[in-house]
């Protein structure tokens, strides 16, 4: 049996994606400002990520569909 993962920083509730290691060391003030790396909040992925909310797509998506965003809502055509 593996051990369970540390989620100090990440919600319980979020699907964590990304490693916890690679999360806490994202948190830390890179040496050189070009290695920095934004990050979703809520589960930790690098890619998808819109800055305007902090959020990936996926979680934004997800906080978009329960109604969690104000100001956003889906659209339809």
């Amino acid at each position: 049996m593996m051990p369970k993962k540390s989620t100090r920083d990440i919600p319980p509730n979020a699907t964590t994606m990304a490693k916890t290691s690679t999360v806490a060391r994202s948190q830390k003030t890179p040496k050189f400002s070009t290695r920095a790396v934004n990050r979703c909040f809520r589960c930790g992925r690098r890619h998808g990520y819109m800055r305007d909310f902090g959020l990936c797509r996926i979680c934004f998506r997800e906080l978009a569909n329960e109604g969690m965003i104000p100001g956003i809502r889906k659209s339809s055509w």
